[in-house]
């Protein structure tokens, strides 16, 4: 049963690193203003200068984000692990203070307000709290506030996943993006919750 959870895991961690390297990629046409912009974005009150600052934190936490959950990187290069995480708190609460602005600007109404808003404060708190969990030397509390941390930084990636399905079954955009403000990441911590609680379940049989 373990071989099977470590190739499951393998081919978890594979899928994420793969989306986080496009996704990031993707997002820096904003930084370097590459390509159409989505009327959504590029309506917002408040896209500069916090739209390119927001998607190059971002994109650096995506960038960083896979290889801090490889036990085999924290084990073997703790000194690695330590620096790229500092880069990855560092890239997410740019993001999420700056995504707390663009939040402020929604172009699509008070819903993608609250949606988008709600999500800067959960990744700010989270990827915070991992932070202190590991100043205060508390790795288990460390892990945990980190795997919510990283759903939510997947928010990124979700949302890419709805935006085309929109399109594809010709859906109201506003209203869409209103209920995506929440969907791209409300899933994701529940995700996380349910993985932490399995894991701690099974903790006292290991």
């Amino acid at each position: 049963m373990s071989s099977v959870n470590s190739a499951a895991s393998r081919v978890l961690w594979w899928i994420s690193l793969v989306l986080s390297v496009g996704i990031a990629i993707f997002s820096m046409r904003y930084v370097l203003w590459i390509g159409p912009i989505p009327d959504a974005i590029f309506d917002n009150a408040f896209r500069q200068p916090f739209l390119a600052i927001h998607a190059g934190a971002a994109a650096v936490a995506l960038l960083v984000a896979p290889f801090q959950l490889l036990s085999r990187m924290r084990q073997q290069h703790p000194t690695w692990h330590r620096i790229t995480g500092r880069v990855y708190v560092a890239g997410c609460l740019i993001g999420g203070a700056t995504g707390f602005i663009l939040a402020l600007g929604a172009s699509t109404g008070l819903p993608s307000t609250l949606g988008f808003g709600l999500l800067a404060i959960a990744w700010i708190y989270t990827t915070t709290q991992g932070w202190m969990s590991a100043v205060r030397r508390d790795i288990v509390s460390h892990r945990a506030w980190m795997i919510r941390s990283f759903a939510l930084t997947c928010a990124a990636i979700t949302l890419r996943v709805y935006l085309p399905i929109v399109e594809l079954l010709f859906l109201p955009f506003v209203e869409s993006y209103q209920a995506i403000a929440f969907l791209c990441w409300m899933p994701n911590l529940l995700v996380a919750e349910a993985y932490l609680r399995q894991r701690a379940r099974a903790a006292p049989a290991m």
